[in-house]
C-alpha cells in the first residue's frame, strides 16, 4: 500500500493536514487490520477494512461521539472515516493502553455510562438512530417503546434466522422462537430502564490507559437494559470483582440479573455462530433448552 497517497484521501478528511513517516502493524481484533500511523502530528490509530464495510465504520465512528459526549468513561476520538481504492478506513486517537488499571473506577464508569438514559424520546426509548454492526454482522435498532419487543424482534429474531440461513439446526430456531414468545417470564418484576449501552462489553474492548484510567472501544452502541452489558462482561471474563463492586456503588444491580443473564448472552453465543460457527450452535441450542426447563416449558 502506498501509504503517502493514501495521505492525501486522509488529509481530505481533515481540519489540519498531516505527514505520515512511517506505519506499523498492530494487533486489531479478529476483523480489521490495524495501524499506528507515526506522523508529523503525533501518532493515530487506524483501522482498514473492505471497502464495503464503510458503514460499519461510520456507525462506529457515531457510537464513538455518543459514549464520549456522555462524558462518563473514556472513549477513543474518532477523527474520520473514508474509503481507499478497496479499503475502508477509520482513523482514532492513537492511545497507550495496557490491561492493568483501576478495575473499581471502570465498574463506576460503566455504572454513569448506563445512566445517560434516552432523553429524545419517552414514548420508543428502546433502539438507536440507525441501525449498526455486532462484530461485522447487522445489528438491528429500530425503536420500539417496549423493551421485551426489542429484544425480541431486534436482538434474538435476526440471530436465529440468520443461524438458520447458515444450516444450523431446525431445533434451534424452533425453540428459539418458543423462548422469544415466552420472554415476559423473565421480567414479572423487572422493568429496565433505557440505557446508553456499549453493546459489545466483553474484555477485549476495554482497557487502561498508561495511568490506569478505564477505557472502552469497539461500540455497538444502543438505548436498552443495562444488564446487556453487565451479562458481556462476564461471558468471556476479563473483568473482576473490583469492577462489579465499583458497579454496584453507583448503579445497584437488579435481584433477578442472574437469571436474565443468560438471556441476554444468548445474543452473543448466536452472533458468533453466525460470525464463527463450531461448536457456539450447540451452545445456543443448550442455553435456549436451559432457559426454557427454568420457567417449565
Amino acid at each position: 500500500m502506498d501509504w503517502q497517497d493514501f495521505a492525501h484521501t486522509l488529509n481530505d478528511h481533515l481540519d489540519h493536514p498531516l505527514q505520515i513517516s512511517s506505519v506499523h502493524p498492530v494487533s486489531g481484533g479478529d476483523i480489521h487490520q490495524a495501524y499506528q500511523l507515526h506522523t508529523d502530528r503525533g501518532n493515530f490509530f487506524l483501522k482498514m477494512n473492505r471497502r464495503e464495510c464503510l458503514p460499519l465504520f461510520e456507525t462506529e465512528q457515531h457510537n464513538l461521539n455518543a459514549i464520549r459526549k456522555s462524558l462518563s468513561i473514556q472513549a477513543p476520538e474518532p477523527l474520520a472515516c473514508g474509503s481507499y481504492e478497496s479499503k475502508s478506513w477509520l482513523l482514532m486517537e492513537y492511545l497507550q493502553l495496557n490491561h492493568r488499571g483501576d478495575d473499581r473506577q471502570r465498574g463506576k464508569d460503566i455504572a454513569l455510562m448506563h445512566h445517560q438514559i434516552n432523553r429524545d424520546s419517552q414514548t420508543q426509548p428502546f433502539g438507536w438512530f440507525e441501525d449498526n454492526f455486532i462484530g461485522n454482522n447487522h445489528q438491528h435498532n429500530r425503536w420500539h417503546s417496549d423493551w421485551i419487543g426489542f429484544y425480541g424482534s431486534q436482538r434474538l429474531a435476526p440471530q436465529l434466522e440468520l443461524a438458520s440461513l447458515r444450516g444450523a439446526s431446525p431445533q434451534l430456531y424452533e425453540e428459539g422462537y418458543r423462548l422469544i414468545q415466552n420472554l415476559d417470564l423473565w421480567f414479572e418484576d423487572y422493568q429496565p430502564e433505557s440505557s446508553l449501552l456499549h453493546g459489545d462489553l466483553w474484555g477485549g474492548n476495554s482497557a487502561f490507559t498508561q495511568d490506569g484510567d478505564p477505557v472502552i472501544y469497539d461500540p455497538a452502541s444502543y438505548y436498552g437494559d443495562r444488564e446487556t452489558d453487565l451479562a458481556m462482561t462476564e461471558l468471556f471474563g476479563g473483568f473482576s470483582n473490583d469492577f462489579y463492586q465499583g458497579y454496584n456503588e453507583v448503579f445497584p444491580i437488579d435481584k433477578g440479573y442472574q437469571n436474565r443473564k443468560p438471556l441476554y448472552n444468548l445474543y452473543h453465543i448466536l452472533n458468533h455462530y453466525n460470525l464463527f460457527g463450531g461448536h457456539y450452535q450447540t451452545q445456543s441450542l443448550q442455553t435456549i433448552r436451559q432457559l426454557l426447563k427454568s420457567k417449565g416449558l
